[in-house]
């Protein structure tokens, strides 16, 4: 992995701590919404749920599009393919560490019935 990708998965995740943009991000799984549907749904003040959309837009985690006088928020998919690419990259590690793991609870097992 290379520093720019490492760079990129904190800012993404440092950017989501934050709980009210991680509730905006779970909103906006289901697709596209416009500040004031977001506002409404999450009880925000629209100048509150601004900056915060500001911060997701700014690292890339959203994108808008203006629509008349509206503007529709939406994720980008690109970012959680990439987290997701990088989560997994651990899998196989956990994976034969719960395999070493059962076989060492299998080797116990095998002693206490000898």
């Amino acid at each position: 992995m290379s520093g720019k990708d490492l760079d990129m998965y904190m800012t993404m995740l440092r950017a989501l701590a934050e709980p009210n943009r991680m509730n905006i991000v779970e909103l906006l799984r289901d697709g596209p919404l416009t500040v004031g549907e977001i506002v409404d749904r999450l009880e925000l003040r629209q100048p509150q749920a601004s900056k915060h959309l500001k911060v997701l837009s700014d690292n890339g985690i959203l994108e808008v599009k203006a629509e008349a006088n509206r503007r529709i928020y939406k994720l980008r998919p690109g970012p959680f393919q990439a987290l997701d690419t990088w989560v997994k990259s651990f899998q196989r590690i956990m994976e034969d560490r719960f395999d070493n793991l059962e076989d060492y609870l299998q080797e116990l097992q095998n002693k206490e019935k000898s």
